[in-house]
């Protein structure tokens, strides 16, 4: 197992439980105790968890934001899925804003080979996704570069998406939850997502079930600027009936053959 999965992993059971043990990692995945450690250590650089005697507890606020690369290894079988669905909803002659994260870059992929499309985006890997499909007229908004995660933020981004209308938006986040709506970690951000959801005939929403029920740092929007929901599993109340409350339609990515 690479290291990057073994420690997705050590975060998603951090999430679960709260903390983890050294011993008991070990033993999880077949690995040195001082394998386990060298994890941790990582993942304490990247402010993801806090070390204690014996392994280490959850680390996380609503602030912080994984890192792309390891939010790409977390459930990518998942985001593959919903990516595929998603990318079959647009038509040939739409023009698609398409947001930046893990998942809307599976969409991206789904997109190769596709005819007459218009994709804009502040997303440098969505670009090189589709930076030699002839017949995708592909569009960067320009910006401040994030590093990390390769994404443009700033006044030109935005004013590319105040300047233009699209047919369709392939929205990621941080959060869905009923109450707060749509939320993201980082602010620079949000006010790129909102001003995405203002150019866009339709937005589609894109967000594995881990995403219910979370609340990051930032409002987006309320859950009425939805359309569509692209997801792995139905939600559960509340949200279920906030969702409905809002006319949006709940799509399911069907699970691999």
């Amino acid at each position: 197992m690479k290291a990057s999965v073994r420690r997705s992993e050590i975060l998603q059971e951090l999430a679960e439980a709260g903390s983890v043990t050294v011993i008991d990692l070990a033993e999880r995945f077949s690995v040195s105790p001082m394998t386990i450690r060298r994890d941790l250590l990582e993942l304490e650089r990247a402010a993801l968890v806090r070390r204690v005697h014996g392994g280490a507890v959850a680390g996380r606020g609503r602030s912080y934001e994984p890192p792309l690369l390891l939010r790409t290894s977390e459930n990518a079988d998942i985001k593959r899925r919903i990516g595929a669905l998603a990318a079959s909803l647009i038509a040939e002659g739409d023009s698609v804003a398409l947001d930046t994260g893990s998942t809307c870059l599976e969409v991206a992929c789904n997109l190769r080979g596709r005819r007459n499309l218009t994709v804009l985006t502040p997303g440098f890997r969505i670009a090189e996704t589709l930076i030699d499909e002839p017949d995708i007229r592909l569009i960067l908004t320009g910006g401040i570069v994030r590093p990390g995660e390769a994404s443009l933020i700033g006044e030109l981004a935005r004013h590319a998406f105040q300047e233009l209308s699209v047919d369709r938006l392939v929205l990621a986040v941080g959060g869905v939850d009923a109450a707060f709506g749509l939320s993201e970690y980082n602010w620079d951000d949000v006010l790129v997502k909102q001003a995405m959801i203002r150019s866009a005939k339709e937005v589609i929403l894109v967000a594995d079930s881990r995403k219910f029920d979370q609340i990051a740092f930032a409002r987006i929007a309320g859950l009425e600027a939805v359309a569509m929901l692209v997801t792995d599993q139905e939600p559960g109340e509340p949200l279920r009936a906030a969702l409905k409350s809002a006319g949006v339609k709940t799509l399911i990515a069907p699970a691999a053959s």
